[in-house]
Parts: C-alpha cells; structure tokens; sequence
C-alpha cells in the first residue's frame, strides 16, 4: 500500500467518528486505530516480505495461505450462516452462560444462534433457516468479517 493511501486513510480515520479501520490487501494488511489523541498504524505483513518472496526460503512461508482457503471451498455442504456484520463472535450470552448452540443442535428459523459485539452493541444472530448444527467454523471470542462463515445448518 503505497503511503498517500495510507495517509488518506489515516485523514479519513481522525476526521471521523470511526475508531478502528482494518483494511487487508495483496500487499499486505494495515490496521489503524484512533484513541486517546494518538492513532497507531500497523503492517501486521509488510511490504518487503512480499519483495522477499521469490526466495526459496520464503516459497514455504507463500503457499501456507492457500491451504485455509482449500478448506474454506469443501466446507459448505449445507447451509451457511454468515456474519451480517464485523465484529467478536461469541457463543453465548455472557462468559460462563450455556452456547446458544452445539453441534447437533436443532434449530428453527428465527432462533438465536450466537451474538457478535460490533460497537458495544450485542446484536443477536438469528438462524435463517432450520435444521441441525453440522459444524461452528469460529472460536468463541474470535473477531469475524462481514460475511465470514459461521455456521453449517443441515
């Protein structure tokens, strides 16, 4: 990402009233996050790693990323619930409390599935469609994407 971009980004960031942006690309991730009166930027994979990647040493380190994303395709065999927005992916209703749903639950269209945080707001996940839980593909506490998948309803 070249630096104008990055600059524009940042601008964009303290003018308004976002206070986290997270934006990945091909070269490489950026994350910025305004507090306080200071704003922090990282590159969680910079730039000259991918300059470095033609080395045979780094090869390994390049084809690491394409397995998920194998995994990622075979997943769907059923239904997919997606997030409808960013933000923390949680189970359950509060630490301690019981998961909305495990695997091999039953569930009706309508029904509450999970909560994810976004903003300090819990917003219910509701199942979209009826079946049985065939598999949860996130991690209690795990930030998720907009449309990232959750759930696997048979």
């Amino acid at each position: 990402m070249d630096l104008r971009k990055l600059k524009t980004l940042i601008d964009l960031v303290s003018d308004s009233n976002v206070s986290e942006l997270e934006i990945t690309e091909a070269e490489g991730k950026v994350r910025i996050v305004k507090g306080g009166g200071a704003m922090v930027h990282t590159y969680s994979q910079p730039v000259y790693q991918q300059m470095q990647q033609p080395q045979a040493s780094q090869a390994p380190v390049a084809a690491a990323p394409l397995a998920p994303v194998a995994v990622a395709e075979e997943v769907p065999s059923g239904h997919t619930v997606k997030s409808p927005m960013v933000g923390t992916f949680y189970r359950s209703s509060s630490p301690g409390a019981k998961a909305f749903v495990e695997i091999g639950s039953v569930v009706k269209e309508g029904e509450t599935i999970c909560i994810i945080e976004a903003m300090k707001i819990l917003n219910e996940i509701e199942a979209d469609k009826s079946g049985t839980i065939s598999k949860i593909l996130c991690e209690n506490g795990q930030a998720v994407e907009y449309g990232q998948p959750l759930f696997i309803i048979e």
